[in-house]
């Protein structure tokens, strides 16, 4: 897991032998590869995202800073407590390619050390690739509604490059080239843009 702030060096440790609390979770810190999210209490490890997917984030993440409100900012890569279990209980933390949250949110996080918690992101953003479309379509889907995140973003890079905007468990009809929404702020994204390579390289 990760806080807001640049990750510290990465240190191993065991996986562990029982179902673990946010807290406990927290406690953590880094993996020596890839990253890591808790479901239930379990600790889920995944590789590093490939370089496409990488690449898609970071320009996702430029065009929404150009247009963010200035209340808001985007987080890439940080964790967020869903808060769908009682306090001491086996919890749930998902770590989405790319949030829109509230900049008291980064204060406060920065402040106690801690973690995102639902209630405090505008926007979750998925990238699906090959090896995530099952979870993000489906089960992230519902773990993110269940946590109450108003707006849900499933970009899929399979091209031609969509964006699925859901509300709750209410999902918008798959945009592609260009997605327009005023709601929860107005942005407009060239979704062709996430994955075309620099002029003069091939496609």
């Amino acid at each position: 897991m990760t806080a807001l702030s640049e990750p510290g060096p990465a240190r191993r440790w065991e996986m562990p032998d029982h179902l673990l609390t946010i807290e406990e979770y927290a406690a953590l810190g880094e993996t020596d590869t890839g990253f890591t999210e808790l479901v239930e209490g379990r600790v889920l490890r995944s590789p590093s995202h490939e370089p496409r997917h990488n690449r898609a984030i970071h320009r996702l993440a430029a065009h929404l800073e150009a247009q963010l409100p200035e209340h808001l900012d985007f987080v890439p890569g940080c964790d967020v407590d869903l808060g769908l279990a009682p306090p001491g209980k086996p919890g749930f933390s998902r770590r989405p390619d790319l949030m829109v949250i509230d900049k008291s949110a980064i204060a406060r996080v920065d402040k106690d050390d801690g973690m995102l918690k639902a209630d405090e992101v505008a926007v979750v953003v998925e990238i699906a690739t090959a090896g995530s479309r099952r979870t993000d379509y489906r089960v992230k889907h519902d773990e993110y509604a269940d946590a109450g995140i108003p707006h849900y973003w499933i970009v899929d890079l399979a091209e031609p490059v969509t964006l699925i905007a859901c509300q709750g468990y209410q999902d918008a009809a798959a945009v592609a080239k260009t997605f327009t929404t005023d709601d929860p702020f107005p942005v407009k994204l060239d979704l062709d843009a996430l994955i075309e390579q620099h002029a003069g390289t091939a496609r």
